[in-house]
C-alpha cells in the first residue's frame, strides 16, 4: 500500500481496524517521521468519527462520488489542474456544517412547537453530546496509542537478538547486573522491560571469573520503578536448606520458580557460588535469587547438564566485591533498606517485576 495515495482511506482503515500488520508499521513510521502528515491524518480521523453513525456520512460519501465524477468529465474538456485534497475536504466539511446547522434549526423549531417533541429532541441532543465526548476520548486514546507504538518502534532493534538472558536492577537510575557470559562479545546490548519497551545499555564493569557484569541504561532520565530498589543484598552466605525463589525470562514473559539451597558451595566446590535445587531454563542466566525475607542472595549462572532441577548461582558476596571495584567516577546509590521483608511472597513478586527484565544481546 502506498501511504501517500489516499490519506482518507488510511483514516477509515485506522478507525475500522482493517490494516494489516505491515501496513500498520509503515503508517507508524510515516507518522513518526512526518509531523505534517500526522496532523492531517488526525484531522481526517476527527472528521470521519464525527460523521460516523449518521445519515450525514452517506451524503458525505455521495458528494465525494459526484465530485469525483464531475472531475472526470471536466478532465475530458479542460486542461488538468491540481486540487488539494485537504482544501477540497474543507469545502465538503463546510457543506456538512451547513447540514448540521439546518438540523439544529429544525431542532429549535421542534422545541418551540410542542412539549412532547421538546423532551424527545433534548434526549437525542444529549445522546449526541455524549457520543461526541466519547469520540473525543477515543481520539485521545488513539493518539496516545500511536505515540506509544511509534516510540517503541523507534527504540526497538531492527534485528532479532542473538543471545537473551535476564537482568535485575541494583539502583533505580539504570544500573543493573547480569551474567558476564550473557554480554561477552556483544556489539550492542538492550534491556526489554515488562511493558515491552527497549532501552540501550552499556558495560560498566565485569568479572569474568565470577561471571558477573555490571551495566547501565544509556538514557539518563531512565527509572526502573517509582521508588528505590525494594530488596537488599545479603552480605554473607545464606543457610543450607533456605527456601528461595527466582524470576527470569526463559521466554518473552517473566517466569517464577522456587526451590531451596542444597549446598553452600557451587560447581566443583566453588565457595562464591551456591548449588540450588531450583528449576531453570535457557534465558534465565542473570536472574536474581531471593530468600524468604526479600534479600538478594545470588545470581543464576548455570545448571547441571544431567539434572532437571540442579542450578548454580553466584553469591551476592561476589556481586558486592565487584561493586566495590567499580571506577571512582561511577556513583551508585545502592538500596539501604529491605522493603520486601514483611510482604507475602505474592506481594514480593509483584514488586520485583518492575526491577527484573530481559537482556537482549546483539553480535
Amino acid at each position: 500500500m502506498a501511504i501517500e495515495n489516499n490519506i482518507w482511506k488510511l483514516a477509515e482503515m485506522h478507525i475500522s481496524g482493517e490494516m494489516t500488520e505491515v501496513e500498520r508499521i509503515a503508517l507508524e513510521m510515516r507518522l513518526q517521521n512526518d509531523p505534517i502528515f500526522a496532523a492531517e491524518l488526525q484531522e481526517c480521523i476527527n472528521m470521519l468519527r464525527s460523521l460516523n453513525g449518521s445519515a450525514r456520512q452517506k451524503r458525505f460519501r455521495s458528494m465525494l462520488h459526484d465530485i469525483h465524477h464531475e472531475q472526470g468529465r471536466a478532465a475530458a474538456t479542460k486542461e488538468p489542474r491540481t486540487i488539494s485534497l485537504r482544501t477540497h475536504y474543507r469545502r465538503i466539511a463546510a457543506v456538512a456544517a451547513g447540514i448540521m446547522l439546518l438540523a439544529s434549526t429544525g431542532t429549535f423549531w421542534a422545541v418551540n412547537t410542542t412539549t412532547s417533541k421538546s423532551v424527545s429532541q433534548y434526549t437525542k441532543l444529549r445522546k449526541e453530546v455524549d457520543n461526541l465526548k466519547r469520540s473525543q476520548i477515543e481520539q485521545g486514546a488513539i493518539i496516545k496509542d500511536i505515540k506509544s507504538t511509534t516510540e517503541k518502534a523507534a527504540n526497538t532493534p531492527a534485528i532479532e537478538a542473538r543471545i537473551s538472558g535476564t537482568g535485575f536492577a541494583i539502583t533505580n537510575d539504570g544500573y543493573f547486573v547480569t551474567n558476564y557470559h550473557v554480554t561477552e562479545g556483544a556489539d550492542s546490548i538492550y534491556i526489554k522491560d515488562n511493558t515491552g519497551k527497549y532501552y540501550k545499555a552499556y558495560l560498566v564493569n565485569y568479572d569474568a571469573q565470577t561471571d558477573i557484569a555490571l551495566l547501565k541504561v544509556e538514557n539518563k532520565s531512565f527509572r526502573f520503578g517509582k521508588g528505590e530498589i525494594p530488596y537488599s543484598f545479603a552480605p554473607k552466605k545464606a543457610a543450607l536448606g533456605s527456601y528461595i525463589y527466582t524470576l527470569g525470562y526463559p521466554g518473552e514473559d517473566i517466569a517464577y520458580n522456587e526451590g531451596y539451597i542444597s549446598s553452600r558451595n557451587g560447581y566443583q566446590g566453588d565457595s562464591l557460588q551456591y548449588r540450588l535445587e531450583l528449576p531453570s531454563r535457557q534465558g534465565q542466566s542473570g536472574a536474581p535469587v531471593i530468600d524468604n525475607k526479600g534479600n538478594l542472595i545470588a545470581i543464576v549462572s548455570g545448571k547441571e547438564t544431567q539434572s532437571k532441577g540442579t542450578t548454580y548461582a553466584v553469591s551476592s558476596m561476589a556481586l558486592l566485591k565487584l561493586l566495590q571495584d567499580v571506577p571512582r567516577e561511577v556513583r551508585m546509590n545502592l538500596p539501604k533498606a529491605n522493603k520486601l521483608s514483611r510482604l507475602s511472597r505474592e506481594e514480593q513478586i509483584e514488586k520485583m517485576q518492575s526491577y527484573t527484565f530481559s537482556v537482549k544481546v546483539y553480535k
